[in-house]
């Protein structure tokens, strides 16, 4: 039977004080005169101005991801200490990203090529043309580097948040990818994420269609009031399909530019913390190019996109210390479920919040899931925790279940 492991190995540490991820705080180090022990990530070295490092002590600091002026600077950098690990040539991704995706940069392409023409699907397209989820070694090692690029990003970019708001701010909406747009599940999803948003808390989903994009919708309009909300709906649900990909991204994309992020939330919220604000415009998505079939979800604030969907589920998880809401779906549903159930027994990320399941038939006779839940969470490490679990048809009771037991 496993145990917990200890806590020092599940502990977010702080790498940042070591890391260079932008050119500002390159330039800024640069003036120092030493980069000695850093870690410098994917910046463009190679464009006006380009660095002097001829003189600058690199002993013991990694490159990685970064291009150079030239092969000569990379091969020095070597041979005075430094480890250069440069970027894959070939690849349409980074080999190292410093910063989440925005769903501008998903979408890239768009306008000039539709669908096929994105970023996303490019790099989907080349994912499948290289071996999909078995993939050779040299597209192994660039997926690799890739995805604990956004690793690193993601700890940068929710460190802010977690420190001004703590973990059990941050709640999970897992549901359907199918539930098409305009459905009665899909705008009490966007309710949902609309209420949680502006309950100071983090949205966070996996990032794919349906319940997933309708949770990120609500939270990008949380400053905005209900009917607006209800609007934009109903914009979408002209293009309700997901598998119609270019007139499911044109619609998003004109959603988007409407209810482009202006007002700020009621004057009663907290200020925000510096370096929050995509967490109050949409939240957070975690996808995979796995599922890469399947449109981006361009409603989310910041985008953390892995090649690996193993990494990506458990990042999920890990992350949705406030509760995690079930709307109804199907097996990729179930399995989060226990899967989440699992690390609540053992604590293995520390104490989890409520398990809210919406729509009580479809939990208790379509898929009884807590039939078997509340047992298995009566005998956890932490002590019975089957009260954790609720059913509730109301959505506006989901979000008093999470927003009054964290």
């Amino acid at each position: 039977m496993p145990t917990p492991p200890p806590a020092d190995v599940i502990e977010p540490h702080d790498t940042s004080v070591h890391e260079i991820e932008t050119r500002a705080e390159f330039d800024r180090r640069l003036a120092g005169g030493s980069l000695a022990g850093l870690t410098v990530q994917g910046l463009r070295l190679d464009l006006d101005p380009v660095p002097d490092l001829t003189g600058t002590e690199v002993t013991g600091t990694l490159f990685v991801g970064c291009r150079f002026a030239g092969r000569e600077v990379g091969a020095d950098l070597v041979r005075r200490g430094a480890n250069v690990v440069p970027p894959f040539s070939g690849l349409p991704y980074p080999t190292q990203p410093s910063h989440l995706y925005t769903p501008d940069d998903l979408a890239a392409g768009f306008a000039e090529g539709g669908f096929a023409g994105m970023y996303d699907t490019r790099v989907y397209e080349h994912f499948r043309a290289h071996g999909g989820a078995l993939p050779d070694v040299r597209e192994a090692l660039g997926q690799r580097l890739h995805d604990h690029g956004v690793d690193n990003a993601l700890a940068d970019a929710t460190r802010a948040w977690l420190a001004a708001h703590r973990p059990q701010s941050v709640v999970g909406v897992m549901g359907g990818h199918a539930v098409p747009r305009g459905s009665a599940a899909y705008r009490m999803a966007a309710v949902l994420g609309w209420e949680l948003a502006r309950a100071d808390r983090l949205v966070v989903t996996g990032g794919g269609p349906g319940v997933m994009e309708a949770a990120n919708l609500g939270a990008f309009l949380a400053a905005r009031p209900a009917d607006e909300l209800t609007a934009a709906i109903d914009l979408l649900a002209t293009a309700p399909d997901f598998t119609d990909h270019d007139r499911y991204t044109a619609a998003a994309l004109a959603v988007r530019r409407r209810y482009a992020p202006g007002p700020t939330l009621p004057a009663q919220r907290p200020a925000a913390a510096a370096g929050t604000e995509w967490a109050r415009s949409g939240g957070l998505a975690i996808p995979t190019w796995l599922y890469g079939h399947e449109p981006a979800n361009l409603f989310a604030g910041r985008i953390a996109k892995y090649f690996s969907n193993a990494i990506r589920e458990d990042t999920i998880l890990r992350l949705a210390r406030g509760g995690i809401v079930f709307a109804p779906g199907r097996a990729g549903t179930v399995q989060e479920v226990f899967q989440a159930a699992t690390k609540t027994y053992y604590g293995t990320d520390g104490a989890s919040g409520a398990y809210v399941f919406l729509d009580r038939a479809y939990w208790t006779t379509q898929l009884p899931v807590e039939t078997l839940l509340r047992p298995l969470l009566a005998g956890s490490h932490g002590g019975d925790l089957a009260a954790t679990v609720h059913l509730t048809d109301d959505v506006h009771e989901a979000v008093r279940v999470l927003t009054t037991t964290t």
